[in-house]
């Protein structure tokens, strides 16, 4: 019998008490898994586990993970993105080689101003390495019901709570209600609180999950945070090397065009 499943009150209301009780007894728990977030083996009978269950449009999928890595929780995410993670989850389709220091993955912002490319490495803070994620959109980003040139890129996010960065050696500030949606060891989606109240919905979205180096997710199963770094557009560009990201971080800093934020793994408190 699996003593240590957790199924959350959130994931109970979703597959109802009869399916929930199924899972805890084991009529429906698997007696191994792979978790859904570092993609390393476990146990339901000797290892803490969580029930994660993603809902798209028309499916829901219901899947496992340690839960020292991810809580029990729904995680609202669009029927494409599902897809996509069904396909990793039973390996269907194989996951692409990461570069170097992550890769782009591109996603169109509400409204269609610009695309947001995101890029993933390693940051050396204090002697020690942090995930982190660097997002650069393609385009200058207006506000909302502007018709002006201008870039309200870090405007708009600081309004929702990232720290302008002065000093790349100091740990960003952590942002509640964010968090950062790691599926099968691969980058889903950033996610932001909902409004009035409502689940976590997709801040960025891969439209094909991005792989990250090995590297970055030993770290992240570390820390069980993520660090995310953001600039206009121009300002960091893609780089091969993760200390040439690191260099390209310090002169936007520098030049007052960078703003950050820490966020945990999704579903778990934003601090």
């Amino acid at each position: 019998m699996p003593r240590m499943l957790d199924v959350s009150d959130e994931v109970r209301a979703e597959i109802g008490d009869e399916e929930a009780e199924r899972l805890l007894t084991g009529d429906d728990a698997p007696r191994s898994y792979d978790c859904t977030s570092c993609r390393t083996p476990g146990d339901p009978e000797t290892d803490p586990t969580s029930t994660v269950l993603f809902v798209g449009d028309e499916t829901a999928v219901l899947a496992f993970a340690h839960a020292g890595c991810i809580p029990s929780q729904v995680v609202s995410v669009s029927e494409e993105q599902l897809q996509g993670a069904v396909r990793s989850i039973t390996g269907d389709s194989p996951a692409p080689e990461a570069p170097a220091a992550g890769g782009a993955a591109p996603q169109s912002v509400p409204g269609g101003q610009a695309v947001l490319g995101i890029t993933s490495g390693l940051v050396l803070i204090g002697g020690e390495l942090h995930p982190a994620l660097v997002v650069e959109p393609t385009a200058p980003i207006a506000r909302p019901g502007s018709t002006g040139p201008g870039d309200d890129f870090l405007p708009l996010l600081i309004e929702q709570g990232f720290i302008p960065v002065t000093d790349t050696a100091q740990l960003p500030t952590p942002l509640a209600g964010w968090s950062v949606l790691l599926a099968a060891g691969q980058l889903h989606a950033v996610l932001q609180p909902g409004t009035d109240g409502s689940g976590p919905v997709a801040w960025w979205q891969a439209h094909q999950a991005l792989s990250v180096t090995e590297g970055w997710r030993a770290a992240v199963n570390k820390s069980q945070r993520v660090l995310v770094y953001a600039a206009p557009v121009g300002s960091i560009g893609q780089q091969p090397r993760e200390d040439l990201l690191r260099d390209a971080l310090d002169k936007a800093a520098a030049a007052g065009k960078l703003v950050a934020a820490s966020m945990p793994l999704a579903g778990t408190p934003g601090a």
